[in-house]
């Protein structure tokens, strides 16, 4: 895998995740995610499972959809994680690129038996790819 994905709906930059956010995100079973609304308070946060490859940060929903967490996510380019803090994300649609290192990373981390249900078809193709967004001046990434 080379290169992180480019993200041509979302013209703000990302910045390299810490060692310790990679770190954290490879040891944790789940991260919760929200998206906001348009007046910037946050929808109601939804833990997800993640993964991380060659220190680039995976998603995916078991079902692909257009509304809830997923759909909101596809629809801004944007999305909030919480780790420490909560982190502003770039999210880019990436299908079926790199799945079989993604579904080695799921496999790996939550066992064949768990991870089945995120290496369909229909999973792969929802695969979603975070990025760091770029602290803003005056905190203000909405």
């Amino acid at each position: 895998m080379s290169g992180m994905p480019s993200n041509s709906l979302n013209s703000h930059s990302s910045v390299p995740w810490a060692p310790a956010e990679i770190r954290k995100l490879t040891d944790i079973a789940e991260v919760q995610i929200t998206t906001r609304r348009p007046d910037g308070r946050p929808f109601p946060w939804t833990p997800i499972w993640v993964v991380v490859v060659d220190d680039q940060v995976y998603v995916r929903t078991w079902h692909r959809r257009t509304t809830g967490w997923y759909g909101r996510a596809i629809e801004r380019g944007r999305a909030v994680i919480a780790l420490d803090r909560a982190l502003e994300v770039i999210v880019t649609e990436i299908g079926t690129a790199h799945a079989d290192a993604i579904n080695d990373a799921y496999r790996s981390k939550y066992g064949p038996d768990g991870a089945a249900s995120m290496i369909t078809p229909d999973s792969e193709a929802s695969t979603l790819h975070l990025a760091k967004l770029a602290a803003l001046p005056n905190s203000a990434a909405r």
